[in-house]
């Protein structure tokens, strides 16, 4: 369905003219930096990683919001970076994503039915009329009905009412894949399970293929087939979700799970020290050896390849630790 090769995405650092003048030296910043992945129709991968890491930033450019530096991205077999009109258009109906902040994605002027409408509008799949008793459908089926929720601006509902409202807006035009950014983060945990549960039944009844961005590994557990552990940029370990989480070959990987309590066992805690380095001055050798307690010299000059293979890890000398 999606397959991501050698992904990368630079961001020319601003300088005042003073600075430039003093450094002629371009500086960027490394938000991803050459990644590779694919992912099976009706599959769920969760990209997981600490903020600032380069996820969303994956996500953002896999559904055409931002334009890769270097790097394809081939959807059915096609390079959708290449693609333009027409034909870009087809297939950007095929590809849907679930913003982070609902508020933030949603227009305060516009009624909630309208946030609806207009996507089946656009890309001409039904007539006003059609398209409102539609949308009516789409928000029974979030659990929002249609006749109460309708007519109603974004400053009236919850934060979770305006999630819903989101899910159904990246679904009403039946999707075949799916970026969910953070799709439950700003959600009250109360509220998290049901706001999960409507995403897999979406998955279940559109066969979705999904990539799910989150900072929480265990909620990346719940949902995912697949996960990729992401880290400055990089995929430092990427594999079948029970793999991963009871097999943690990455030191960054084991750290992640060492932060959930229902995880980890004391004597198979591993704490990493510092924050993630600053993405336009990376670290040479391994990006994660100036936080790493069990980096040797060697990671301090060889930056390792990841693995081939069904589980693939990036470190010169993996873990064996079991959670």
């Amino acid at each position: 369905m999606i397959q991501v090769k050698n992904l990368k995405k630079y961001y020319p650092v601003q300088k005042s003219a003073i600075e430039a003048m003093l450094s002629r030296k371009r500086e960027y910043i490394r938000a991803v930096d050459g990644i590779s992945f694919s992912m099976g129709k009706g599959e769920v991968l969760s990209l997981v990683g600490e903020s600032g890491c380069g996820k969303t930033t994956t996500g953002r450019m896999i559904v055409g919001l931002e334009n890769p530096t270097e790097g394809s991205i081939f959807y059915a077999g096609k390079d959708i970076t290449l693609l333009k009109g027409g034909e870009y258009r087809a297939i950007r109906r095929k590809i849907q994503m679930i913003f982070q902040d609902p508020y933030a994605s949603l227009n305060p002027r516009m009624r909630i039915g309208d946030h609806l409408i207009d996507p089946l509008l656009i890309h001409g799949l039904a007539e006003k009329n059609e398209a409102v008793e539609i949308a009516m459908k789409m928000l029974d089926r979030v659990g929002l009905p249609g006749e109460e929720f309708y007519s109603r601006m974004p400053h009236q509902l919850s934060g979770g009412q305006r999630q819903r409202v989101v899910i159904a807006r990246a679904m009403i035009l039946k999707p075949e894949f799916v970026v969910a950014d953070e799709a439950v983060s700003m959600i009250d945990v109360s509220l998290r399970a049901s706001i999960l549960q409507l995403l897999m039944e979406f998955k279940r009844d559109y066969d979705l293929s999904m990539l799910f961005i989150t900072h929480d590994i265990s909620v990346g557990k719940i949902v995912s087939d697949r996960i990729a552990v992401m880290y400055l940029g990089k995929i430092v370990e990427i594999g079948d979700i029970d793999e991963v989480i009871h097999n943690p070959r990455h030191p960054y990987t084991a750290a992640l799970l060492s932060s959930v309590p229902s995880f980890v066992r004391r004597r198979d805690r591993v704490d990493i020290k510092g924050d993630i380095a600053n993405p336009i001055d990376i670290p040479k050798g391994c990006r994660f050896h100036p936080r790493c307690p069990f980096a040797k010299d060697k990671c301090r000059k060889e930056e390792p390849e990841i693995t081939e293979g069904k589980h693939g890890f990036a470190c010169h000398y993996p873990l064996d630790i079991a959670f």
